[in-house]
């Protein structure tokens, strides 16, 4: 999933990458993919417990995973949306700040 918009530096004369890399700044990186391999193994990880356990939902509803801006390139980030949700029943991301808001009653 990654794969059409990687960089792909390596394949690439260092000139040559950097022109790419300022024309097309929304290319993930082999740096960048390489830095974030747990986080996106982590997606792949999520995607296969949603299967075995929610596959037959009609909807799954989810908090979306955040992304410090500027530390993830959108593209990436997107990628793992995908991941995320890919062969799934519908799945409705719910924007959250990862702080709990249930109230307790005593």
């Amino acid at each position: 999933m990654v794969e059409p918009y990687r960089l792909k530096e390596d394949n690439m004369e260092l000139e040559a990458a950097e022109g790419l890399k300022n024309s097309e700044p929304w290319r993930i990186t082999d740096n960048e993919l390489e830095l974030y391999r747990a986080k996106t193994n982590r997606q792949i990880r999520l995607n296969e417990l949603l299967k075995e356990h929610s596959s037959t939902a009609n909807l799954i509803v989810m908090s979306l995973p955040l992304a410090r801006k500027g530390a993830v390139s959108s593209a990436l980030y997107m990628a793992w949306l995908e991941v995320l949700s890919k062969d799934l029943p519908p799945i409705l991301f719910v924007r959250g700040n990862h702080q709990s808001v249930l109230t307790f009653y005593s």
